[in-house]
């Protein structure tokens, strides 16, 4: 990793090439080529309008932005800024426990509105 890699403490998209390229025992080339087909597919859902959504991982989605007033910085006069869809990425429920380091399954007993030490109906 380099210097600036560390110092952010982000994985770039020639980490995860290198990843996929060691999990997989292919070249840094072939792999290159699965990771940009999986990127771009997901780009290409989001251009379309379509959400995207990876089970146990999460899902990226749009909000939509009304229009607004806005002033512009440099003069103070007002503006009209047009609606807009704005992606976001929405955590799914595994995703979320092992990062809150809850197992899964304790996560799904302690449903909101529901203590956690209650029983479930079936």
């Amino acid at each position: 990793m380099s210097d600036s890699t560390s110092a952010r403490n982000a994985m770039t998209k020639a980490d995860l090439i290198n990843i996929v390229a060691k999990k997989l025992d292919i070249t840094q080339v072939q792999s290159g080529i699965i990771v940009e087909a999986a990127l771009r597919s997901i780009v290409n859902a989001l251009q379309g309008g379509s959400e995207v959504e990876i089970r146990g991982f999460g899902s990226f989605r749009f909000r939509n932005r009304a229009p607004r007033k806005g002033r512009n910085p440099k003069t103070g006069e007002k503006v009209d800024v047009p609606p807009k869809k704005i992606p976001y990425f929405k955590m799914g429920k595994e995703l979320k426990a092992l990062l809150n380091g809850v197992p899964h399954s304790q996560e799904a007993e302690a449903a909101p509105g529901r203590p956690a030490s209650e029983p479930t109906e079936s």
